[in-house]
């Protein structure tokens, strides 16, 4: 099958919003590619975002200056292991040979298969500059210099790497340049959504431009605020005898929120709303408002990960029984074999330093506030990043 090509054109934004670039793009149209005969793997492994905050709490702690690199047209380094023929681009059509086409070489933009030749050349040429590959996470990769320690953490084309010596990050950059056309974007302040700030304390992260982003969008700028995302110890069910509100308008609302990946404080009340998004009622809509309503006098909240904080992982987990009000399901988990194998060790917790309380009930403003103090969120206001950042380094 020949695959036919697309032009198009996208306005690239920085953090702030303000115009970085105009940038145009070859694209194939991938969709009309059938499996086992155009590709064969489409899947290429992403780094979730649990991982991201895990890497940022351990750059913290080392207290690693976190630098980023953007490689130009990545997908166009990956190697196709598959025949791929596509037509000749509007525009640039050689008139003696209309019917001729073209066999591809590398991938392109819109191909299936395209993420995933991308990340086996990077995973690769990692692999063979001495870099080791996460044996839980694939898209983490570590090399070791005597002493010297270099983390990379890949999502797509944009690469983030802290390391325990400047040298090693100039090390690094100096190998990428020489296999990737790339920009050196320098300390990281902005990724995947994150707002990053690093002072000599720690590393806070926050969305504060996205939560304002949102609240614009479904018009709560100026809206009446709550102390809580949820009226405590409610509990939302089915109503059909309840008129149905407009389901795309919920949809989008919640998955505005869902994106809210450094409030915890939220992912309860966010997940309670999310299970009506097929028959979403008043009440469900009134109880998504109430989370922007929270939103709105929160807006400078986030995560506060300290240089002195201890690395060792430690969980809290509680069970949630009955707690689907329409279907009476729990929501529990078993730890047996790791238990067995000494990896766990099990502690009881007294009911008032249960931090999992926060994600299977809604609570009163003063239990919200005293958990997500243990869990190390912080409300900084632009000025305090901006003092933190400043202070020098003991």
């Amino acid at each position: 099958m020949v695959i036919t090509l697309k032009s198009i054109y996208k306005v690239k934004l920085d953090e702030l919003g303000d115009i970085l670039k105009n940038k145009a793009r070859l694209v194939a149209r991938g969709y009309r590619q059938e499996e086992e005969i155009d590709f064969e793997e489409s899947f290429a492994p992403v780094a979730r975002l649990e991982a991201i905050r895990i890497f940022l709490a351990f750059a913290a702690h080392m207290n690693m200056v976190i630098y980023q690199i953007d490689v130009k047209t990545a997908f166009l380094n990956g190697n196709l292991q598959e025949e791929v023929y596509v037509s000749q681009s509007e525009g640039f059509v050689d008139p003696d040979n209309l019917n001729h086409v073209y066999k591809l070489k590398k991938a392109l933009y819109g191909l299936k298969q395209a993420s995933r030749a991308w990340y086996d050349m990077l995973s690769s040429f990692l692999i063979s500059q001495d870099f080791s590959k996460g044996s839980v996470d694939p898209t983490l990769f570590i090399r070791r210099n005597g002493n010297g320690l270099l983390l990379v953490q890949i999502y797509v084309d944009d690469v983030i790497f802290p390391a325990s010596t400047p040298e090693l990050c100039d090390l690094f950059a100096k190998i990428m340049c020489l296999k990737f056309k790339m920009s050196m974007m320098g300390k990281i302040t902005f990724f995947l959504g994150l707002q990053i700030s690093k002072s000599p304390r720690g590393i806070f992260i926050n969305q504060s431009k996205y939560t304002l982003e949102s609240l614009k969008k479904y018009g709560f700028e100026s809206c009446d605020l709550v102390d809580t995302p949820m009226v405590k110890k409610s509990k939302l069910d089915k109503d059909k005898e309840e008129k149905v509100v407009d389901s795309s308008h919920y949809r989008g609302m919640i998955g505005i929120l869902l994106l809210t990946v450094s409030r915890p404080d939220l992912q309860f009340s966010i997940c309670m709303c999310d299970r009506y998004q097929a028959w979403p009622t008043e009440k469900h809509l009134q109880a998504v408002k109430r989370i922007f309503r929270y939103l709105r006098g929160t807006v400078n909240r986030g995560i506060w990960y300290t240089k002195d904080s201890l690395i060792a992982l430690t969980s809290f987990v509680n069970a949630d029984h009955a707690g689907c009000q329409d279907t009476r399901r729990s929501t529990s988990g078993s730890l047996q074999e790791h238990v067995e194998k000494g990896v766990i060790e099990l502690y009881f917790v007294n009911t008032e330093y249960q931090l999992a309380d926060i994600f299977t009930k809604a609570l009163s403003r003063e239990r919200i506030e005293f958990l997500i103090n243990k869990l190390g969120m912080r409300n900084f206001t632009p000025e305090t990043l901006k003092q933190l950042a400043d202070e020098v380094a003991e």
